[in-house]
């Protein structure tokens, strides 16, 4: 979280990160904020706003288990956003 802002204004932030080139993109990343990621430690919630730095095509093929991130910490985050959805691994 950036210093300064409160957690609403950080939150809100996040959501427009959120907000991608692909509606899929977006239902996914979304949908975690909302249900998720109030249940990440600190470091998670640091490694969350660094995947949502991504391009989309990377960011939807780590989600969609096209290919997988070689950093164990973005691996773990992209786990927890796919099982939130729902999506089998």
């Amino acid at each position: 979280m950036i210093e300064g802002i409160t957690e609403q204004q950080n939150l809100s932030r996040l959501r427009w990160q959120c907000r991608r080139g692909m509606l899929e993109l977006d239902e996914l990343l979304d949908g975690f904020l909302n249900k998720s990621y109030g249940n990440l430690s600190a470091q998670q919630k640091q490694i969350f706003e660094e995947v949502l730095k991504l391009s989309d095509q990377l960011l939807f093929d780590y989600l969609l288990d096209q290919s997988k991130p070689s950093d164990m910490d973005v691996a773990d985050v992209i786990q927890q956003i796919r099982t939130s959805a729902c999506l089998k691994s």
